[in-house]
């Protein structure tokens, strides 16, 4: 028998063999790293890449009819191209119980620049008597607000759907009767239109205040896990606005089941329901703060109010100079999360108004206001 013979080892060019080791590499390279917006993206449909990221979500349930319709517009609607125009306003939104005792002091604030805003007034108790031109014929039509209730997000989307008629109103700040402006009109305007962000106050409370005021009733739209809390006093882009005016789906979840003294527990709408649209619609699109301040240090139910000896430049100063926003859950762990305030990746001052003044503070802002705008 003849001899078995072994196969020599290959000695086929080396070059051949570091070839094929390259093309591996680059392979597996642009699996894990494509380029977004190239070719090589769609090639390979890595996990960087859009079309990938479609392909692999895969709902964790079947969502229905109706969520499915929302999802559609509101997809529709953050996809739609930035509107332009020649002439770009902020709508400034005053939700009031009446009269606006500040009105002299925002008239000083607008004075010289009246091409750039609109003013819309909702007064919830009685008709406003106005001492300004610039909000006299300003009021829209309004209902009765109750604390707490459902009504308070009624009247905001009120204002909204006004302040939208106007297609030159490119942003749209909620503003109260116990408000004031802590910078020029310049800066805020410019602070608002260029930034790319809406200014509503978003962060998760597993505490008694925040998730504790949940309820199962809002499921399966509304899961606990996207349950937010936030300040009401919002500032937010128009695309946001327009989709506030398209929402009834989660609006009437909140309406129906976020309410004072239901199944033992206390749930204010205005407090949850565009901390909570947004975190679940466009989380990256909000700033996750708000830019009125309001000092809740007294911890009680209602913010601290400024009487007219409070009001000293060291206020105003300490006030705008504030560059991290603070959130602390309601629970007993306290947790405190602090987040700075970045405009296009500059940190900045977070807030650009101040709320609870007592009426009497007006002749003292007044006075101080031609050097507290100008403050660093």
């Amino acid at each position: 028998m003849s001899e078995s013979r072994q196969r020599p080892p290959f000695k086929g060019p080396r070059w051949i063999i570091t070839l094929v080791v390259l093309v591996a590499v680059v392979v597996i390279t642009a699996f894990i790293y494509p380029p977004r917006n190239s070719v090589a993206c769609y090639m390979f449909s890595g996990p960087g890449c859009p079309l990938y990221q479609q392909f692999l979500f895969v709902p964790s349930r079947e969502l229905t009819d109706n969520e499915a319709a929302a999802q559609v517009v509101m997809n529709e609607i953050m996809n739609l191209p930035l509107s332009k125009t020649k002439n770009p306003k902020i709508a400034f939104m005053f939700l009031t119980p009446g009269t606006l005792p500040f009105e002299p002091l925002w008239e000083m604030f607008l004075r010289g620049h009246e091409s750039k805003f609109t003013i819309y007034v909702h007064a919830s108790k009685k008709s406003p008597l106005h001492t300004s031109s610039y909000f006299v014929g300003r009021d829209i039509h309004s209902h009765k607000v109750s604390w707490g209730q459902i009504s308070m997000v009624d009247a905001e989307r009120r204002l909204l759907a006004h302040a939208l008629v106007d297609s030159d109103n490119q942003h749209f700040v909620l503003l109260s009767d116990s408000c004031v402006p802590l910078f020029d009109f310049n800066y805020i305007y410019n602070h608002l239109m260029f930034a790319n962000l809406s200014y509503i106050d978003c962060f998760e409370d597993p505490g008694p205040h925040g998730s504790g005021r949940y309820s199962q009733h809002m499921l399966p739209e509304v899961e606990k896990k996207d349950f937010r809390k936030g300040s009401q006093w919002f500032s937010m882009k128009r695309r946001h606005a327009i989709v506030v005016m398209a929402d009834s789906l989660y609006y009437t979840k909140f309406k129906l089941y976020c309410r004072p003294n239901m199944e033992g527990r206390n749930c204010y709408a205005d407090e949850h329901y565009f901390p909570t649209l947004f975190n679940m619609i466009d989380p990256d699109g909000i700033a996750n703060w708000s830019v009125t301040h309001v000092d809740w240090s007294e911890g009680k139910w209602h913010p601290k109010l400024y009487n007219a000896r409070d009001i000293t430049p060291y206020l105003i100063r300490k006030i705008k100079s504030i560059q991290l926003a603070y959130h602390v859950t309601s629970d007993l762990k306290k947790v405190t999360t602090v987040k700075p305030c970045l405009w296009k990746g500059e940190q900045r001052p977070c807030y650009l108004f101040a709320r609870k003044f007592n009426p009497e503070t007006l002749n003292r802002l007044m006075y101080l206001f031609p050097n507290y705008t100008s403050m660093v």
